[in-house]
C-alpha cells in the first residue's frame, strides 16, 4: 500500500482555505469526546456526565494552547523571527505532550476547585484521549509532516520534495510514522479497554497511569526513526527524553494507585 497525500486543503470558504489538518484536528476532538462520554456513560455511572462537559471546553483550550506552546518553545530559534506564525496552528506543529500537559493542568484546576476526585476522570478521559490521538495522526499525512527514514516497505509513504529535509531529497518513500503512531494508539485504547474489563483489581488512576506508559513506549520507538524531531540534547531527540520521564510517572502512579487496593 503506497501513501500518497492527495490535497492540504479540504474546502474554501469565502476565499480561505480549509486545511485539511485542522479538519482531522476537529474530528478528532469530537470522536475523543464521544468515546470518553461512551464510557463514562457505559462504565462509571457513578460520575457526573454534566461535570464531564462542563470541563471539555476548559481541556481543549488549555490542551491546544500548552500543544501549541510546547512547539513554539522546541523551536524557539525559528518563532521569535516569525512572530505572526505563533498562532498559525493550521500549518501545523502541535506537540501531543504540551496537550497532555495543558490536559493535566487544566484537570488539576477544575477538579480541585469542585473537589472532584480526580483520578476518575483522568480514567474516562484517557479513553478519549487516545482515541483522538489515533484519528489526529492522520493531519499530519495530509500536511506530509511527522514522517520517518527513507524506505521501500509496502507501506512506505511519498513525500513531495517540497517538504523533503535538505539531506533526504533525493529519496521518495518514507516511513510514515504518523500512521505507526494511529495504529499504536489504537492498540493502546484496547489494552485500557481490557484493563478496564477485565483487571479484577482495579482502583482509580489506573487506566490513566497505563496510558501514560504505554502511549510512551510506542512513541519513544517510533521518534527512533522519525526525521523531523524539533529538538535534540546530544542527538537524542527531545520527544524521546520526555517520553521517558512521563513513562516513570506513569509507572510510579500506577504502582501508588495499585497499593490502595483492599487487599
Amino acid at each position: 500500500m503506497l501513501f500518497h497525500s492527495p490535497f492540504v486543503n479540504a474546502f474554501s470558504i469565502g476565499g480561505y482555505d480549509v486545511k485539511m489538518y485542522g479538519v482531522m484536528m476537529f474530528l478528532a476532538i469530537i470522536f475523543g469526546i464521544f468515546v470518553a462520554d461512551f464510557i463514562a456513560n457505559k462504565y462509571y455511572k457513578s460520575v457526573d456526565r454534566d461535570i464531564l462537559f462542563d470541563f471539555f471546553p476548559l481541556m481543549i483550550i488549555s490542551g491546544i494552547v500548552f500543544a501549541r506552546l510546547y512547539y513554539v518553545t522546541l523551536n524557539f530559534d525559528y518563532y521569535i523571527l516569525h512572530i505572526a506564525e505563533i498562532p498559525a496552528i493550521w500549518h501545523g506543529g502541535i506537540s501531543i505532550h504540551g496537550a497532555i500537559l495543558g490536559g493535566v493542568l487544566a484537570g488539576i484546576f477544575y477538579f480541585k476547585k469542585h473537589k472532584l476526585p480526580i483520578l476518575n476522570y483522568a480514567d474516562i478521559i484517557s479513553f478519549g484521549l487516545v482515541a483522538a490521538q489515533a484519528v489526529g495522526r492522520w493531519g499530519n499525512f495530509f500536511n506530509s509532516e511527522a514522517f520517518g527514514t527513507p524506505c521501500n516497505l509496502p507501506w512506505k509513504l511519498y513525500i513531495d520534495p517540497r517538504y523533503r529535509p535538505v539531506e533526504y531529497y533525493s529519496c521518495d518513500y518514507f516511513h510514515p510514522t504518523f500512521l505507526y503512531e494511529s495504529l499504536w494508539c489504537i492498540f493502546v485504547f484496547f489494552l485500557l479497554f481490557l484493563l478496564l474489563r477485565k483487571f479484577k483489581k482495579y482502583s482509580a488512576g489506573m487506566v490513566f497511569y497505563s496510558y501514560l506508559m504505554l502511549y510512551s513506549i510506542g512513541r519513544f520507538w517510533i521518534e527512533s526513526i522519525r526525521i523531523d524531531s524539533v529538538l535534540n540534547i546530544s542527538n537524542v531527540p527531545i520527544a524521546q527524553i520526555v517520553s521517558v520521564l512521563i513513562f516513570f510517572i506513569g509507572v510510579i502512579g500506577f504502582h501508588y494507585c495499585y497499593k490502595k487496593i483492599p487487599a
